[in-house]
């Protein structure tokens, strides 16, 4: 099978130690291709080097809402100058968290608004943290308009998972799905349209079930994939062979990836 993290910071400090071992695993396992999605400017370096030094793993610059007091304003345009030269498959990871306590609501929009609008100038995908904000990136999508990408991590309802796919937008899923009492979640990835799902790790977090409390890694999305067959009542090979060509339509993937 031939799989597709569409989500993983591998470029993590957590994976320092033993990245070229990490990904040596997930290649055992299927992994093709990883989508790396950064978090701050800072990383911006760091995160060039890890996917020129490790076949399939394809970078996406952006800014996280988490990481809001390490943002400043020139940030902007120098992801700007970064997308022009570097070319990612993606901006992001960029979004609205409005779970953690602290993190400013005016200038998370700020940083998301100038990166929807990077993307759309560059005609790339957006790779979305929606945390407790589904509504209001539905909004922000809106009113730039002319955009598609990825909300990974969905934990929104099935209506918001129907208003982004009528949008465009696909719906990562993850470790989370493969815990039993995650029931709305579990409804929505047995019913939602195949086109629209995409598969993940958010390596280092997020891990399944059978990981608890451990460092996630990329190839741990094979249990993943083994819970959404499960919950679908379809072959992995088959989400497998579907999730994969989505992501690489998305991300502009060769085929073979």
């Amino acid at each position: 099978m031939r799989l597709v993290d569409s989500h993983s910071h591998f470029d993590a400090p957590e994976f320092d130690a033993d990245r070229a071992a990490a990904h040596a695993r997930a290649v055992a396992s299927g992994i093709r291709a990883q989508i790396v999605p950064a978090v701050e400017a800072a990383s911006w370096p760091k995160l060039k080097t890890v996917c020129a030094d490790f076949a399939g793993l394809h970078p996406a610059y952006g800014l996280h809402p988490m990481y809001l007091a390490s943002h400043r304003p020139e940030h902007l345009r120098e992801l700007r100058e970064w997308i022009e030269r570097e070319r990612p498959v993606a901006v992001g990871e960029c979004g609205l968290d409005y779970f953690v306590d602290g993190l400013d609501a005016d200038a998370q929009q700020l940083y998301f608004d100038g990166q929807l609008r990077l993307a759309r100038e560059f005609d790339l995908p957006v790779v979305v943290h929606a945390r407790r904000a589904v509504d209001a990136v539905l909004a922000s999508i809106r009113k730039v308009g002319g955009l598609r990408g990825v909300v990974h991590s969905f934990s929104g309802s099935a209506e918001q998972a129907a208003q982004l796919h009528r949008l465009g937008f696909l719906l990562g899923i993850g470790g989370p799905v493969t815990y039993e009492r995650a029931n709305r979640l579990r409804g929505i990835v047995a019913t939602m349209p195949l086109e629209q799902l995409l598969l993940e790790t958010d390596a280092p977090d997020q891990p399944d079930s059978g990981h608890r409390g451990e460092r996630n890694e990329p190839a741990y999305l094979a249990r993943v994939l083994e819970v959404v067959a499960e919950l679908r009542g379809a072959p992995r090979e088959e989400i497998a062979a579907a999730t994969s060509r989505n992501a690489e339509r998305l991300f502009s993937l060769p085929a073979s990836a």
